[in-house]
């Protein structure tokens, strides 16, 4: 019997993954990326001796990467190095305060006791309503399709259902449990990690600042697109046909089946199976669905604006991860998602690799990576004027917490505007995680991996099940490859 045939439209991570998964279980495999490089948004940057990471910036849940290497038979330590970092970050406040969390739990008690005292128990109780949502979602959420039969190991992890705060908002939890404006307002960015704003979440996001605390963040020596670098090596070692600047312009169907892929430069690729990595809405408009369009804007999850940034000197009072908070954390989610405009006082995230591992920079030097989050806008033009006045406010408040001074210094800025992200990655308006997730349905029922209405398609990434970040992207793609093999046995 010959090989059963898929290919795969996206190359990011939960696409490579998935064609890994399948190729080692004997598919024909072939990966169509429309960009240059595979990655998709965890990519890589490499210009005059500085290695800039375009994408995620640490790793969480490592066993989860581990788990992905080990369904291809191998030891994630043969091919990357990982470094737990220490401390997570380093949060500065517009009032002048600062401190770092830590993922020991020691440690981060007695951060807490030295800048909120008092607060222990109330961050203690967040962190369990965060603990509780995890464990429910080790055996439901994180290991099957939404409305799968549950199993015994579902079951069983249903005990832990929260039936407390979790299902509330997640800054009025925050609020309820911790009374420091300081400690609040870092609580508050962790909704950002998906996107989102921590007035419009759901608690039951208390699971993300859960994970990183409890279990930490992690750094990839080389920088984490090493782990798609080996991943690709790996895929195309099991035999999957990796095209880069192949871009699909349909997906082809006979009697409500896909039946394969038409390029833009005119090939067809037959398939089995075809499998969607990249936002939900844009996979079905390859369908050439009467009313098929990109998600809409009240629905997106932010974008951001990025300067990465190679400095000809090194900066030794920096930490590897900082946070410079904006002055009135309200107004600024405000701005991003009823305004809808970039904020006037931005929060600004500096992410410094070469404090842990000088090689991503030439010696003497520093590479940086700047962001502060946008919307994601289709009409944003982002000109030179719109770069340089929010260029402007990220500085100035960079400025404003004690950043050392750089301008004189730089000497590589490359600039991703949401609309240079949107363009690349085939993302509307450069919305990084897709839909927002405002709202419990939001946070928590995205589009199934195996789709209604098209037999033989299948989506994986940040938009489907069970939703963003690298772990649960992992997630997605080992319950879509699940779901192939069988249905395909079946």
């Amino acid at each position: 019997m010959s090989a059963r045939r898929a290919v795969i439209v996206g190359g990011g991570l939960g696409g490579i993954a998935t064609a890994v998964r399948l190729a080692a279980s004997n598919w024909q495999v072939t990966l169509c990326e429309r960009g240059p490089t595979p990655g998709g948004k965890m990519n890589t940057l490499v210009r005059d001796g500085f290695r800039f990471d375009t994408g995620p910036s640490l790793i969480t849940m490592p066993w989860i990467f581990e788990e992905t290497y080990a369904a291809a038979g191998e030891r994630m330590s043969d091919h990357v190095e990982l470094v737990r970092m220490h401390p997570l970050s380093t949060n500065v406040f517009a009032d002048g305060v600062r401190f770092d969390t830590s993922s020991s739990m020691p440690a981060l008690l007695e951060t807490v006791r030295r800048h909120a005292p008092g607060d222990e128990a109330g961050l203690l109780r967040f962190l369990g309503v965060g603990a509780r949502v995890f464990e429910l979602s080790q055996g439901t959420f994180f290991r099957q399709a939404p409305g799968e039969p549950p199993d015994m190991t579902a079951l069983r992890a249903m005990r832990h259902l929260p039936l407390r705060h979790a299902w509330g908002n997640y800054s009025r939890t925050v609020a309820s449990l911790v009374r420091s404006p300081h400690l609040r307002q870092m609580l508050e960015r962790y909704p950002t990690y998906v996107g989102s704003s921590p007035y419009s979440a759901p608690a039951t996001l208390a699971v993300i600042p859960y994970i990183e605390l409890a279990f930490g963040g992690h750094y990839v020596l080389g920088g984490l697109y090493r782990i798609v670098e080996s991943l690709v090596e790996i895929a195309r070692r099991l035999g999957v046909t990796v095209e880069c600047d192949a871009d699909v312009e349909r997906i082809e169907t006979t009697g409500g089946a896909v039946r394969g892929v038409r390029l833009v430069d005119g090939r067809r690729i037959d398939a089995d199976v075809v499998v969607g990595n990249g936002d939900v809405s844009m996979t079905r408009m390859l369908l050439g669905e009467t009313g098929a369009a990109p998600l809409g804007e009240p629905a997106r999850s932010m974008s951001g604006l990025v300067f990465l940034l190679g400095l000809r000197r090194t900066l030794p009072s920096l930490s590897h991860h900082t946070v410079y908070f904006s002055g009135d954390y309200r107004r600024e989610f405000s701005e991003l998602f009823d305004e809808r405009r970039f904020p006037t006082d931005p929060t600004v995230y500096v992410n410094a690799p070469s404090r842990t591992d000088p090689g991503v920079a030439p010696a003497g030097c520093e590479s940086l990576f700047v962001m502060a989050n946008a919307p994601a806008n289709d009409g944003d033009a982002w000109d030179a004027d719109a770069i340089a006045r929010a260029r402007e406010s990220v500085f100035t408040r960079l400025r404003r917490g004690g950043f050392p001074e750089i301008e004189r210094e730089i000497v590589v800025e490359e600039v991703w505007t949401p609309r240079r992200i949107g363009a690349r990655y085939a993302m509307p308006g450069g919305a990084i995680y897709g839909a927002h997730s405002h709202g419990w349905r939001n946070a928590f029922l995205r589009a199934h991996n195996r789709d209604r209405r098209v037999g033989g398609l299948y989506h994986v990434g940040g938009s489907a099940h069970p939703g963003g970040g690298t772990p649960t992207v992992l997630m997605s793609a080992r319950i879509t490859s699940g779901l192939i093999m069988r249905d395909e046995r079946s």
